[in-house]
């Protein structure tokens, strides 16, 4: 019997994605064609070829997102909130490669709302891209006040992580997760659509005096993270802990 022609594009599909043709960073952002292309590519009707990406879908190898499109599933990176730390130690544990490209590093004039924090006109600024398994999947910019920073070289923070590198006994950190869009940036380096959905994650870190120290901002692609808290004591209200209304 003649297999139905969704099925031989499912298929084809299939295929390329197995032979991770659409996890590659780049212009295609990791989307797979829109459907008019694929369309016109396998010669088929719009219907036959949503029924193959519905088909693949329900297998979970890709996923739709209502104005962005169609592109490969993802298991979701986690990262535990009920402890200070990096969530490259955390990617290590689980046992996947986690490393760093430092995009810039250098001391410039501190913008308003790092000034107010870090009470410093003066910062040291360094933005990357952290990568999991040579994936994408962080953009973070970190600063500290140029006399905390001072000491440290380019080589130094493409190695470590800032908490092992400053000499200040550390205390304990904020961290405010936020709901965005994708900036071009963001969207170029992470290989997402520009405007597609992202978790902004700011972190304030202070040293044991309760002086804020370090402030960092981290952009995660909303379909490839999740932030886990452990509530050690049930309240009496279903709510989240720790949400806020925001102005």
């Amino acid at each position: 019997m003649r297999t139905a022609r969704y099925r031989e594009i499912a298929d084809e599909l299939r295929r390329q994605l197995a032979a991770g043709e659409y996890r590659t960073t780049g212009d295609a952002g990791r989307l797979l064609p829109s459907e008019a292309e694929l369309s016109a590519a396998y010669a088929a009707s719009r219907v036959t070829v949503r029924k193959a990406l519905e088909l693949l879908r329900d297998e979970g190898l890709v996923i739709s997102r209502r104005g962005i499109g169609w592109q490969p599933a993802f298991d979701p990176l986690r990262q535990t909130l009920g402890r200070l730390g990096t969530i490259e130690a955390q990617l290590v544990e689980a046992g996947i490669a986690s490393t760093r490209k430092i995009l810039d590093f250098g001391f410039v004039n501190a913008p308003a709302r790092v000034r107010r924090v870090l009470d410093a006109r003066r910062v040291l600024e360094v933005r990357r891209l952290n990568l999991a398994d040579d994936e994408p999947f962080a953009r973070v910019t970190v600063w500290c006040a140029e006399t905390v920073g001072r000491r440290l070289s380019l080589d130094d923070v493409e190695r470590s992580s800032f908490y092992e590198l400053l000499d200040v006994d550390l205390g304990g950190a904020t961290q405010t997760i936020a709901a965005a869009g994708a900036t071009n940036s963001d969207a170029e380096l992470l290989g997402v659509a520009a405007g597609s959905p992202v978790l902004l994650c700011t972190r304030v870190t202070d040293d044991v005096n309760g002086r804020a120290v370090l402030m960092s901002e981290h952009v995660f692609p909303a379909h490839r993270t999740e932030f886990v808290v452990d509530l050690a004591h049930v309240e009496r209200s279903i709510a989240p802990n720790g949400l806020r209304l925001v102005e």
